[in-house]
């Protein structure tokens, strides 16, 4: 296999320049680790024995099976294999350890040296980002618009309005989403052509999309409101709201297994974290404008009535905060595979692991 990188999924093995790469980023391994990567991918469908690994790895190093074990162990999270139902590196019980994904060898690249040899996805462009990133939020705006309206029409002081009430709702809640998902993608979009590919990367540029995101929602949410209306408008999603959700949609965007589920759980665990802070997204600042003007016929008895509470109260601020997140982030994140990454479209797990077995002998 000299002069050939050998590919597998989507990721991309050159034991020449000794280097692992996911979808153009690196993916990082100690040399031993990489050592072991690299026997079972060449030998790929046969049965890799523990003694082979102590010879060609370890070389007669005295070690225990259990260096083994950790090795495979660290490699199976590297790729984020499944012991229990593996796409990448089986285990033969008392024997060894067998490779059963399918592998292509491509020729390298000649190129200047230190030029990587491992050609990156192509990168969005900015626009793209900023539109993908948009209409993935604002379709989770428009689903918790509408959701909040029908609420809020339940709960509705006095009579009249309960449908325009729910439009208006949707609409309002469907720009601000695409404003701010349109913000955070812009922040990744520009990390990612500019700045190193990593999973710190990402989040680090989701969070200063969102934190620049949040600052003018603040400002413009409330600062404009308490100028213009001469109230004092309470808890308003601002700064830091927009960092922590904006560090779960870039961690999300690097997930290439179970993507969406995975963006859900992040989005959820950001807006857990939003509402234990005290923190507003669209229920709470909705709740801190029915507040400041006492005569709104809006409100959200009906959900504060359902976990016991008057109102908007903190229970049912953690609960909407977290379904919000969730929404958002998995939305986001959907957005950005079919419009910034069309070219994305992995294979299920139950077609990898059949894939695999076919290949194997």
């Amino acid at each position: 296999m000299s002069g050939s990188a050998l590919c597998f999924d989507e990721f991309r093995l050159d034991p020449e320049d000794r280097r692992l790469t996911r979808r153009g980023a690196a993916v990082e391994l100690n040399a031993r680790y990489l050592d072991v990567l690299i026997l079972l991918v060449e030998a790929r469908g046969e049965l890799v024995t523990k003694q082979r690994f102590m010879d060609e790895v370890w070389r007669g190093v005295p070690v225990t099976d259990e260096a083994l074990t950790q090795a495979i162990r660290t490699l199976r999270r590297a790729l984020d294999d499944d012991a229990a139902a593996p796409r990448f590196i089986a285990t033969v019980p008392k024997h060894g350890y067998r490779f059963v994904a399918p592998v292509s060898a491509q020729p390298m690249q000649a190129g200047p040296p230190g030029e990587s040899r491992d050609p990156a996805p192509p990168r969005p462009s900015l626009a793209r980002a900023v539109i993908a990133g948009s209409a993935g939020a604002a379709l989770a705006g428009a689903v918790v618009g509408a959701a909040y309206g029908l609420i809020g029409a339940a709960s509705a002081r006095g009579g009249g309005g309960a449908i325009s009430g729910v439009l208006v709702l949707a609409l309002v809640a469907t720009l601000s989403a695409a404003v701010a998902g349109g913000g955070i993608a812009a922040g990744i979009g520009l990390g990612r052509r500019f700045g190193p590919r990593s999973r710190l990367a990402a989040s680090i540029d989701g969070e200063l999309g969102g934190l620049a995101t949040g600052l003018v929602a603040h400002l413009v949410g409330k600062d404009a409101f308490g100028l213009l209306l001469g109230r004092d408008i309470g808890g308003f999603a601002g700064a830091i709201e927009g960092v922590i959700v904006g560090g779960a949609v870039g961690l999300a965007l690097t997930e290439a297994r179970r993507w969406l589920l995975r963006a859900a759980m992040l989005g959820a665990l950001a807006g857990l974290s939003i509402g234990l802070i005290d923190g507003r997204l669209m229920a709470g600042s909705l709740e801190s404008l029915v507040l400041a003007f006492p005569g709104s016929r809006f409100g959200f008895d009906a959900l504060g009535a359902l976990f016991g509470e008057d109102g908007l109260g903190p229970v049912s601020r953690i609960v909407t905060a977290t379904v919000e997140g969730a929404l958002f982030v998995a939305a986001m994140a959907w957005g950005w595979r079919r419009l910034a990454e069309p070219g994305y479209s992995p294979a299920t797990p139950s077609r990898r692991r059949s894939s695999a077995l076919m290949s194997s002998p």
